[in-house]
C-alpha cells in the first residue's frame, strides 16, 4: 500500500493523505485523489511528480540530469535548495512510520489502511496542539 501526504510547510501540520495500491505511480495516485490546490499555492514534490505543472503551475520538482549527460552548477544548486525546503514532509513521513504498521508489510484488510492510516494522521496531528511538555 502506498500513501501520499499534503503537509503544511508552516507548521508541519497534515492537511490531507491519498492512497493507493503499492505499484501505482505517485503521480497517477495524486492525479486520482481529486486534491486541487490553491493557485497561490505553492506544490513541492519529487522527481516522480513529472508533469505535475500541467495541473498546477505553481509547483517546483528537481531537475532530471539529461540521458546520457550531467546537470549543470545551477541545477544541483536548485534541486540542493529544493531538498532542503521539502525536508519537512520527509521529517513527517519519519515520524508517521514509528507506527510499525506504516512501515512494514501491511497484513490486515485492504478497505481499512485507509481508515488506519488516517487516524494515525489525526494522532499526528493532535501531538502537534499539545504543549512541549506533554508527549505520547
Amino acid at each position: 500500500m502506498k500513501s501520499q501526504l499534503v503537509v503544511d510547510q508552516s507548521n508541519g501540520e497534515i492537511i490531507c493523505t491519498a492512497h493507493g495500491k503499492g505499484r501505482e505511480h505517485d503521480f497517477r495516485i495524486f492525479k486520482n485523489s481529486q486534491v486541487r490546490l490553491r493557485e497561490n499555492i505553492e506544490c513541492l514534490g519529487d522527481k516522480g511528480y513529472q508533469g505535475i505543472q500541467k495541473l498546477h503551475s505553481n509547483s517546483r520538482i528537481p531537475k532530471k540530469k539529461p540521458r546520457g549527460g550531467k546537470l549543470s552548477y545551477e541545477d544541483k544548486k536548485s534541486n540542493k535548495e529544493l531538498a532542503r525546503i521539502r525536508v519537512l514532509g520527509e521529517h513527517v513521513h519519519r515520524k508517521l512510520k514509528v507506527f510499525k504498521i506504516l512501515s512494514l508489510t501491511y497484513r490486515n484488510r485492504r478497505k481499512r489502511f485507509s481508515l488506519r492510516f488516517n487516524l494515525i494522521a489525526a494522532l499526528y496531528n493532535y501531538e502537534l496542539l499539545l504543549p512541549q511538555t506533554q508527549s505520547f
